[in-house]
């Protein structure tokens, strides 16, 4: 079997877009979303992958091949041509699923009849024996998708829905259970990944079974919504690889201790106690005793978690059926705007609803409505905010209330926004910092990003935590957080929902790298003239360093004709901005795929293509020395090191204080003679061991590279201008 595999993950309708961010994030590569589904490519670890952690996706399916089905007999001399013998055992077991959308062959149970004899007549004719039919468990479950004249054929890697986590017993569940895979959905949707990485809780005060409180334990604890599944579609298929999957499942296994040791507060409580003694049964089977909570109380009496201040109300009202006696929807709704404004004021609140129209009764304003299916039941998914609220933890101390910090925040975001606002309008910067810690106790950056071309007219604000200091009480830093992201929302009159918060916790080596979220937001902006697409809401930075605009700026202006190296090259911001100046060759390097692919994206949103940009998958220092010698020397070199680096997939550390040199010196002899070298990094206390380079002048151009917008933080970053004279290079 190859490495690189046609993939397709069905998904509820109206969930396309949510599955591709979350393939994304899981490795996938060409993800194109379409009607009811999306389809990628990727390594079999990818479709491995995506099976364990999927907590949105229906199926996996592996394509094997597209075969002409213009009628049921060219369907069958169509499957059978495919080599089968390299996906099931002529001893085993076999199923056939078969789906038709705008085909000629309309009867889908004769077409499987047909798929399944092609496969069995294959088989036999080359081994004398037959696979048996089994629909209940087989080894391989073939899916057979008829469009127009044409069948796509491939393996169900899932084998079962995957919305079957494992924790729930059928038939001994409450009425109308939500799908596990659109609780999960809505989840996302509802920011709550963001919500719990910044310490908020959870609360569904109608839980029923406890559907929606057990997936947002999945989320918060890291949990693989698969690694309950006794069995798969592709363990009884040859092509299985059990090394890979051990060693999935054991990462798996490693991240869920970690999650569970970090659990946030999760409630969920219902009137119906028979509905609780099966939320508790299935969060026993999930093991999560102890980390949920499920109590019988009725939706007028809910109430936070104990010590809660901040977090996510989501629910999934029932319908008549549970419902006591003299009780309608009405009221329903009613009861839960009332319960989420007295008790749960400052939280998000995200209902799900057949019945759209009744949210109004809620008296709660929705900030965003998503349309989807339950099943075939339509659905609304609509999140809001209660907003205001008193901070529970201090309210019955003598501790001084936060307001008055809170207000002296907003006043300096407002005189700071209304200024640099000015400024930007006036020199058409679209994405710009307006808030770095000014305030000592509320030590955040905040930046305003505006959408561009597909995504012009949003307004978005980052806002990411700096450490707090060891003295500061940890109750303390993260209810300051959460008033900082409440005034940015309220002074820069940006939707909660669109407020991305950047928590940065304390954590040792790789893992300050990992992502912050689960779900997948981008957005493209511009910048000079240029587009660039921004991830708001996975990793710490957003793609797009906007302390380096006037480096970038720098760079373009030089690059007319060049030979341009980007080295370290993150999203390829600075490759864009040469290739755009008319640059006459780009070669950017980057270790990461993820930041190579991003970089490409970069490229072709603003049609900068051909075979003269290269882009390399390599350590930095690494290929500079492999390169040395063997390649036309560059004329422009822009060099953006980390300070710290010690990937899993480089030997030994990089210090930037310590290895700079070294790294200039494997730099040098690829540059041309007269060539320049830019040289930037943001470790605050960098000197530049200028007098052991020879044969260059080094020249801090810091100040010229500073943009007003980070005036105030002027050691951001430093650069360097490194050119060339002639007679050095180093080693």
């Amino acid at each position: 079997m190859t490495d690189g595999h046609t993939l397709f993950a069905p998904v509820p309708l109206g969930l396309e877009a949510v599955l591709a961010d979350e393939l994304r994030a899981l490795g996938a590569l060409r993800v194109r979303p379409g009607r009811a589904g999306v389809a990628f490519e990727g390594s079999l670890e990818t479709a491995y992958r995506a099976c364990l952690w999927s907590r949105v996706a229906s199926r996996v399916l592996l394509r094997v091949a597209d075969v002409p089905a213009r009628d049921p007999e060219e369907l069958y001399r169509g499957v059978l041509e495919l080599p089968w013998e390299e996906h099931v055992a002529a001893e085993g077991t076999l199923a056939v699923d078969v789906v038709a959308s705008r085909s000629p062959i309309s009867h889908t149970g004769y077409a499987t009849l047909k798929v399944k004899d092609a496969i069995v007549d294959r088989l036999r004719e080359r081994f004398g024996v037959r696979p048996d039919i089994d629909t209940s468990a087989p080894d391989v479950r073939v899916n057979v998708a008829l469009r127009g004249t044409k069948a796509a054929v491939s393996i169900d890697l899932a084998g079962e829905g995957l919305h079957r986590r494992g924790y729930r017993t059928p038939g001994e569940q409450a009425i109308a259970p939500l799908k596990e895979n659109l609780a999960a959905s809505v989840l996302l949707l509802a920011g709550w990944p963001e919500v719990a990485a910044g310490g908020g809780a959870f609360c569904d005060p109608l839980c029923g079974s406890g559907t929606l409180v057990l997936e947002a334990a999945l989320i918060a604890c890291d949990i693989a919504p698969g690694s309950l599944s006794e069995r798969w579609g592709f363990t009884g298929w040859l092509g299985h690889d059990a090394e890979v999957w051990e060693r999935l499942l054991a990462e798996a296994a490693e991240r869920r201790e970690a999650g569970l040791a970090a659990a946030p507060p999760m409630l969920g409580t219902d009137v119906d106690r028979r509905a609780i003694g099966l939320a508790r049964a299935s969060a026993g089977r999930a093991g999560l005793s102890g980390r949920v909570r499920f109590e019988a109380r009725d939706v007028r009496a809910a109430a936070p978690p104990a010590g809660a201040v901040r977090g996510l109300l989501a629910t999934n009202p029932p319908y008549g059926e549970r419902l006591s006696a003299g009780t309608d929807l009405r009221a329903l709704y009613a009861a839960i705007g009332n319960r989420a404004r007295e008790a749960f004021a400052g939280w998000r609140v995200c209902i799900v609803t057949g019945a759209p129209d009744l949210v109004a009764v809620t008296g709660l304003a929705p900030g965003a409505e998503y349309s989807t299916y339950n099943g075939r039941i339509p659905v609304t998914v609509i999140v809001a905010e209660t907003g205001g609220g008193t901070d529970a933890a201090t309210a019955d101390t003598a501790t001084p209330q936060p307001d008055s910090g809170a207000a002296m925040l907003g006043n300096r975001l407002r005189k700071s926004a209304r200024h640099l606002g000015k400024w930007a309008r006036r020199t058409g910067v679209s994405c710009y910092r307006v808030y770095d810690a000014d305030l000592p106790e509320y030590a955040v950056a905040v930046d305003v990003y505006e959408g561009a071309g597909p995504d012009a007219g949003k307004r978005v604000a980052h806002v990411a935590e700096y450490a707090p200091p060891a003295t500061i009480e940890p109750e303390v830093a993260s209810r300051r957080l959460h008033e900082a992201v409440a005034t940015v929302a309220d002074v820069l009159d940006i939707a909660p929902a669109d407020v991305f918060l950047k928590v940065r916790r304390r954590q040792k080596g790789s893992a300050q790298y990992t992502r912050q979220s689960d779900v997948r937001r981008t957005m493209i902006v511009a910048e000079s003239g240029l587009l660039f697409e921004v991830n708001l809401s996975e990793y710490l930075d957003t793609g797009l360093f906007l302390d380096h605009r006037e480096t970038r700026a720098m760079l373009r202006d030089a690059s007319p004709g060049a030979r341009f190296l980007n080295l370290y090259a993150y999203t390829g911001a600075a490759t864009v901005y040469a290739a755009a100046g008319g640059a006459a060759s780009t070669t950017t390097v980057d270790l990461s795929s993820t930041y190579l692919d991003w970089a490409e994206r970069n490229m072709l949103l603003n049609g900068l293509t051909g075979g003269k940009h290269t882009r390399v998958r390599a350590d930095v220092l690494e290929w500079l020395e492999r390169s040395a010698g063997r390649t036309h020397p560059f004329d422009l070199v822009f060099c953006d090191p980390p300070t710290f680096s010690n990937s899993k997939r480089m030997e030994g550390t990089f210090d930037v204080q310590r290895d700079h040199v070294q790294l200039i010196d494997r730099i040098l002899p690829l540059l041309a003679e007269d060539g320049v070298l830019i040289f930037s990094n943001n470790f605050r206390k960098f000197r530049m061991e200028a007098g052991v380079l020879e044969g260059v002048g080094v020249e801090d151009i810091t100040r010229q590279t500073i943009p007003q917008d980070f005036e105030r933080n002027p050691k951001i970053h430093n650069t360097w201008r490194i050119t060339k004279t002639g007679g050095g290079g180093g080693a």
